[in-house]
């Protein structure tokens, strides 16, 4: 954990972390077996970064590697066809939209990081990142498609806003960090990710939002009528 860093705040953070995977394991029609690798995944992400290892940002290659290639490669497996299609079965569209609220309270938590010198402005809504329209708005699309209010039209938008939002702002935390490539935030930078908690945001709550956009994207376009 940061030091300088409020108690509240890793306390918040970890219960949106909890919260995602909450409303994700809803969506997926309680998916134990999918939970308790996200967990395993989760819980070896926090010992990892809570034991110091991804502060030292000398070593080649990076090892916050350990952090995205997992994350991608689950991603690319939960969106092949017979995984898509066994999730799609009892997949609840209405949590799927609701998970995205957590994007609110994170807004809130990498704002706090901000005024404490974790991360830098451009990853707050201050600066680069948009993502706080999708928490704002996820309730209220989550409610209109629980009402079967909203057209297949409307969700595809949302969601299509959604993905290139988070992946702006992901691209532009791993381009702020203390890496090799960063190319931002020099006097800033991202180095709050490297720490336990908050390293779960690009391990669990980033790619649980990517998948659950493109799964979503996928469900919709499958049927032609829009």
């Amino acid at each position: 954990m940061i030091e300088q860093v409020p108690f509240w705040l890793d306390i918040l953070f970890i219960a949106c972390t909890l919260f995602s995977m909450y409303c994700f394991y809803q969506a997926t029609g309680k998916a134990v077996g999918l939970l308790v690798v996200i967990l395993a995944f989760g819980v070896v992400q926090s010992i990892l970064a809570y034991n110091g290892f991804y502060v030292d940002d000398r070593s080649i290659p990076p090892r916050f590697l350990w952090v995205l290639l997992p994350s991608t490669l689950l991603i690319i497996y939960g969106l092949t066809p017979k995984v898509r299609a066994r999730l799609n079965r009892q997949k609840s569209t209405v949590w799927s939209v609701l998970l995205h609220s957590v994007r609110l309270p994170v807004e809130i938590v990498l704002f706090v990081l901000y005024t404490h010198k974790m991360v830098p402005q451009l990853m707050t809504f201050e600066g680069r990142n948009f993502d706080i329209v999708m928490g704002i708005t996820a309730p209220i699309m989550g409610f209109l498609l629980y009402r079967k209010r909203l057209s297949k039209r409307a969700q595809i938008v949302w969601h299509v806003i959604g993905t290139i939002l988070i992946s702006f702002i992901l691209i532009n935390g791993i381009l702020s960090a203390e890496l090799p490539i960063q190319q931002f935030a020099f006097d800033q930078p991202n180095v709050a990710l490297t720490y336990f908690p908050y390293v779960l945001l690009p391990a669990i709550i980033v790619p649980i939002v990517i998948y659950s956009h493109i799964a979503d994207l996928f469900l919709l376009l499958k049927d032609n009528t829009i």
